[in-house]
């Protein structure tokens, strides 16, 4: 998991105190790649503030003042993981309204899949995030989703700029859920399920629906 410019900025919305000097930002990014690792390895129970201090090659004193307890690394993991699938969707707005993709559906779902391949942990911290400690954040990221969905659909005339956001609203959560369950199935992504949200939701988007 390499630290971008992103992730530091999704970090500082979620830390406990955020790093001022460089020595000590390497410290907790390096804490965070660790975590995912775990994560991504052996499952959220993994993700201990001991085990992640460990695997990071600092010490738990060191992190403690950013990251003080196991709560804190998740929701700082889960932070890093919707800042990167907003960022995905900011990609795909702007090369659309650089140039509209023939296949918008197929496009952007593509986008999407090669995210969740990338970052396997989200998969297991998603029962983690539902639970009332992270609710708030969860609900958040899905309704910034949902407007970055209805701007791309907008940006690639399939929607009317001013019209409700009913149909990106339906088309995120429609697509969520069968991501989800086709990653939790296949860490490659169960391509059948995959090709069937596909042709879901270009009939849903068709033209001639609008």
């Amino acid at each position: 998991m390499t630290t971008t410019q992103t992730d530091s900025a999704a970090l500082a919305t979620a830390l406990r105190r955020v790093p001022t000097q460089a020595r000590s930002q390497q410290k907790v990014e390096r804490a965070i790649a660790a975590a995912h690792a775990l994560l991504a390895r052996e499952g959220v129970d993994a993700v201990t503030l001991p085990r992640v201090a460990d695997e990071a090659g600092v010490s738990v004193g060191a992190l403690y003042q950013y990251l003080p307890d196991r709560e804190a690394v998740v929701t700082a993991l889960s932070a890093v993981y919707h800042a990167r699938h907003e960022a995905r969707l900011d990609e795909l707005i702007a090369a659309a309204a650089a140039g509209p993709p023939e296949d918008p559906v197929g496009t952007v779902l593509d986008a999407v899949a090669r995210v969740y391949r990338e970052q396997a942990g989200t998969r297991a911290l998603r029962a983690t995030l539902q639970t009332l400690a992270h609710l708030d954040r969860a609900r958040a990221h899905k309704e910034r989703m949902v407007a970055k969905v209805h701007r791309l659909l907008t940006v690639v005339g399939l929607v009317e700029a001013d019209a409700p956001d009913l149909v990106a609203r339906t088309v995120f959560f429609a697509a969520d859920g069968a991501m989800h369950e086709a990653f939790a199935a296949d860490a490659r992504g169960d391509r059948a399920l995959l090709d069937e949200l596909t042709t879901m939701l270009r009939a849903y988007l068709a033209p001639e629906r609008t």
